[in-house]
């Protein structure tokens, strides 16, 4: 208990203190109107209070990812939990703050048009194709796992479920952000804190378990994998969302558009991020305990983490308590599947120039996206998820280099963007490079150090490329600033 309370302080302290930090190398504006007023449509681009925006961000971005992933990434040991706390704070609060600020300031444009304009056109073309591939099987997974688990729930067959789902995405898909989000969100972030803090309760105050037991200081640093996977670079692929994630790079600039002013931004990205570490960390340490250890964990999971869910939601609350978290666990795929095709519909709305105030233009994108959408549901959840979670931290690693080339061209500090950029884009490098199923299948050590050479050239080109790009420019907000600052003197 007292290594699960320390986890969780930690993540707490990282939010007040390295994201105040991550604030300041910023430089935030409160006198600039975001694109909440400067673009309102009614349709995306709608004013919202603060409490609201961070709960349609937590909702947007916790899908199964900070559920399914932990409990995958529990088989390596406890040092899952230290993958979670530290990749969160230093990298995936540093990448969601940075994907939704940087939106803030571009007009609430999406990241594939970030990318383009930090790190050139060719980013550009080729992060239009992932992040919508990334959407699409994003779409795909939070269609099945929570249609499955509700299969399980109630007895009846999954398609049934999945038809009821693939019609709400569409309806949330078209109507304004504000109809269905901002209306349901709220409730929905009410069920994720009464599953998640139940949870909690339940396993400390129970007399047939107790958190992470037999487990020592040791134990955190070592693999305990009973399936002889290496932690290097697995861990860093499996437990994506919690610790760092590509997919919130598509998210946050929904809510970019609906952010009222930038002083909100350090809670609402920074801090929906670190409420998703907890979520992680939660299940991370239930897994690691309900069952009394790894191996109890393997047999009780049966290479379906969805089994760790159901079992562990009805021993530890019973079973109306348990029908009401295994609901929290359905509702935050369906929350995120949603935005997922939303964000798609927006990012080939910016591809094509297509202004979205009339909803036929609305349809002409979102039906193709959901036919494809229908396509990939026939595939193997198993092939599914794997693709996701390497699409996923590759996203993750374009969306760091845009930020650092963005810290880079303003003369700031770029580290806190640039080291967890080398540090994934290594990670995702030596994985395709060692992965028989996904990749060359190459020698771990091998793998290894062509990802690290990879990521010292990478890095260096970047810098080379970028650093001094932005002497003699005005900063964004500055060049605002002065523009309204003429323009009154105009006035005046």
């Amino acid at each position: 208990m007292t290594w699960f309370l320390l986890c969780v302080g930690l993540l707490i302290g990282g939010y007040f203190i390295y994201g105040a930090f991550v604030e300041k190398v910023f430089g935030i504006n409160t006198q600039r109107q975001t694109p909440a007023f400067t673009k309102t449509d009614g349709v995306d681009y709608v004013p919202m209070s603060k409490g609201k925006v961070y709960l349609i961000q937590l909702l947007n971005i916790a899908g199964v990812g900070p559920i399914f992933g932990p409990i995958l990434g529990a088989l390596y040991g406890p040092a899952a939990m230290l993958w979670i706390v530290f990749g969160c704070i230093f990298a995936g609060a540093v990448h969601d703050y940075f994907s939704g600020m940087l939106s803030v300031r571009n007009n609430g444009q999406s990241v594939p048009n970030l990318a383009g304009k930090y790190l050139g056109k060719p980013a550009k073309h080729f992060m239009n194709v992932f992040a919508i591939v990334l959407l699409l099987l994003v779409g795909v997974v939070f269609i099945s796992a929570p249609a499955g688990l509700l299969s399980k729930l109630t007895g009846y067959d999954m398609a049934i479920f999945v038809g009821i789902i693939f019609s709400y995405y569409l309806i949330a898909t078209l109507v304004p952000v504000d109809k269905i989000i901002g209306r349901l969100y709220p409730f929905f972030g009410a069920l994720l804190m009464f599953m998640s803090v139940g949870l909690t309760l339940a396993i400390i105050v129970s007399s047939e378990h107790s958190l992470l037991p037999g487990f020592e200081a040791k134990d955190f640093l070592t693999n305990l994998n009973p399936n002889d996977m290496p932690l290097w670079p697995a861990l860093f692929i499996t437990i994506a969302c919690g610790a760092v994630s590509g997919f919130h790079a598509t998210q946050s600039p929904l809510m970019a558009r609906c952010v009222e002013n930038e002083s909100n931004g350090r809670f609402v990205f920074f801090g929906a991020m670190i409420g998703e570490g907890v979520i992680a960390l939660i299940w991370c340490a239930i897994a690691l305990s309900f069952f009394g250890g790894i191996e109890g964990l393997n047999a009780g999971m049966d290479g379906n983490p969805a089994n760790v869910v159901y079992a562990a939601s009805n021993g530890l609350l019973g079973a109306v308590g348990g029908f009401l978290a295994i609901l929290g666990v359905i509702v935050l795929p369906i929350t995120s599947g949603d935005t997922a095709f939303r964000s798609a519909r927006l990012i080939l709305s910016e591809f094509f120039k297509m202004p979205q105030t009339q909803i036929s233009k609305r349809l002409l994108l979102a039906i193709p996206l959901f036919v494809i959408g229908a396509i990939l549901t026939q595939v193997d959840f198993g092939i599914i998820w794997r693709y996701f979670g390497v699409a996923n931290q590759t996203t993750a690693v374009l969306m760091l280099w845009t930020a650092s080339a963005y810290l880079l061209r303003h003369n700031k500090l770029h580290w806190i963007c640039t080291v967890p950029a080398m540090f994934m884009t290594c990670v995702v490098i030596s994985f395709l490079l060692s992965s028989p199923t996904l990749g060359a299948g190459l020698n771990m050590t091998v793998s290894t150090i062509a990802g690290v050479i990879s990521t010292l050239v990478i890095t260096a080109l970047i810098m080379v490329k970028t650093k001094g790009k932005g002497e003699g420019e005005v900063e964004d907000d500055e060049e605002l600033t002065q523009t309204l600052s003429g323009k009154a003197s105009t006035e005046a």
